[in-house]
C-alpha cells in the first residue's frame, strides 16, 4: 500500500466515484463498472503520471478504462465464441472442463499479444507457429522477403513476452 501523500492516492480519491460512475453509466453494470474502475487504477499504480490538471487526469483515465472495456469485450467474445464451438462439438457438456479452459486462457493471451501488431506481422506469426508454413512459403505468400518474416515471428514473439509479462505482474497485484 503506498502512503497517503503518494499521487496516485490524490488522484484515486479524486476521481474514483466519477470514473465509476462513467462507467456505470456506460456498462449498464455497477459490478463490471467497479472491476474496471480498480483496473484502471492498477494501470495507472503500474505505470505512473503526473498530471497538469483535472482534464487531464479524467483523458488519461477514460483512456486507460476504455482500453480496459475493449479488453473485456474481447475476451467475452471470444469465450463465447469458444463456447458455442464446444457447445456444436459437445452437445451434451454445459460447463467447460479444466482443458477447456486452459485452452480459452491461452486464446485470450494470444489475442492480446497479436492485437495490437500489424496484420501481416500477425500473418506470419501465425502461419509458422500455427499453420506449419516455413518461412519462404510465408516470404512468397505474404510478397515479403524471408528475412522479413523472421523479423515478424520474432516481433510478434517480443509482444507475447511483453502481454505475458504484464499480464503475470498484474495477476500478482
Amino acid at each position: 500500500m503506498h502512503p497517503p501523500d503518494h499521487p496516485i492516492d490524490k488522484v484515486y480519491r479524486t476521481h474514483h466515484s466519477w470514473l465509476s460512475g462513467w462507467l456505470k453509466k456506460r456498462l449498464n453494470c455497477s459490478e463490471e463498472a467497479a472491476d474496471i474502475a480498480q483496473d484502471t487504477f492498477v494501470k495507472l499504480l503500474l505505470k505512473p503520471r503526473t498530471f497538469t490538471d483535472l482534464g487531464h487526469a479524467r483523458a488519461l483515465l477514460v483512456t486507460i478504462a476504455k482500453g480496459l472495456c475493449v479488453d473485456q469485450w474481447r475476451r467475452k467474445r471470444i469465450e463465447q465464441e469458444w463456447r458455442l464451438a464446444m457447445q456444436q462439438t459437445l452437445a451434451q457438456e454445459d460447463e467447460l472442463g479444466q482443458d477447456e479452459q486452459a485452452i480459452l486462457d491461452t486464446l485470450i493471451v494470444l489475442d492480446q499479444c497479436l492485437s495490437q501488431l500489424p496484420k501481416a506481422v500477425v500473418r506470419a506469426f501465425i502461419g509458422a507457429h500455427l499453420q506449419g508454413f516455413t518461412y519462404l512459403e510465408l516470404a512468397e505468400q505474404l510478397n515479403v522477403s524471408e528475412r522479413t518474416i523472421k523479423r515478424y515471428v520474432a516481433q510478434a514473439l517480443v509482444q507475447c513476452c511483453q502481454v505475458l509479462d504484464e499480464t503475470e505482474h498484474h495477476e500478482h497485484f
